[in-house]
């Protein structure tokens, strides 16, 4: 008399969908233990362009909101630009102050460095919604006061919580954990993983809202803080359900 033996199947883990703004970073080893008391000098020809850049994009933005609204698209030449200036900010924050992840001196351009340990992409919307588009500073409201209790005043180029400007300062929770991490780095000659993973999460949070607030998506952004350094917006991992199933039944 034969017999089998049952077995629960589960339905399937549903992928996760990519949210628009991907960001990653690679933590570098070693790193110095003195120079990130100097990147704020090392950094001056970056604020200097990115003053201006920064400038630029809130006047273009203000341009893709008017064709937004009458074509239902974003400029491609203006979003392309818009996207270079994020990401030459996030290189240089991972450089210096909102992450102290890499000795790696920036590069200064707006294109994508895949060489460089730390990188933006943003999908780029086919059709935005006309009307969602006036009503996003409105709806970006609660992200934006968590954004500025992580980053008001710290230094980065970042958006304030008060919706106003994009500004440079000192502060922060995000500077507090990056200042801790320093003076780890000095003691030990180590960045704490863990810290590493909470620093990347809050950054990633703060630069969905920026993409946001910019009007270069419709997904609104998660109240989720994605730690590490691969964003786990990506791709889900492939699940071995079928190959343990496979086993159980051969």
């Amino acid at each position: 008399m034969s017999s089998t033996t049952p077995f629960v199947t589960r339905a399937p883990t549903p992928a996760v969908r990519p949210y628009p703004i991907q960001v990653h970073a690679r933590q570098d080893h070693p790193l110095s233990r003195w120079l990130w008391l100097m990147k704020w000098l090392l950094i001056a020809p970056h604020v200097l362009i990115l003053i201006p850049l920064w400038i630029a994009f809130c006047l273009l933005s203000l341009v893709a909101l008017v064709a937004i609204v009458i074509t239902g698209r974003y400029p491609r030449s203006i979003f392309d630009f818009n996207v270079g200036v994020l990401r030459w900010s996030w290189r240089v924050g991972y450089y210096a102050y909102n992450a102290l992840g890499t000795d790696r001196y920036p590069p200064f351009a707006l294109r994508e460095i895949p060489s460089y340990p730390a990188g933006l992409n943003l999908e780029y919307p086919v059709r935005l919604h006309r009307g969602l588009v006036l009503v996003k500073w409105l709806l970006a409201v609660p992200h934006l006061v968590i954004v500025g209790i992580l980053f008001s005043g710290s230094a980065w180029i970042g958006w304030q919580a008060s919706g106003e400007a994009w500004s440079w300062g000192g502060g922060g929770l995000v500077a507090l954990l990056v200042l801790i991490a320093g003076l780890t780095l000095t003691i030990t000659g180590r960045y704490p993983r863990p810290l590493f993973d909470l620093v990347l999460g809050l950054n990633r949070w703060g630069l969905r809202v920026a993409g946001y607030a910019a009007l270069m998506t419709d997904r609104y952004p998660p109240f989720r803080l994605d730690l590490g350094g691969d964003d786990p917006a990506g791709a889900a991992a492939p699940s071995s359900e079928p190959a343990a199933r496979s086993r159980d039944t051969a």
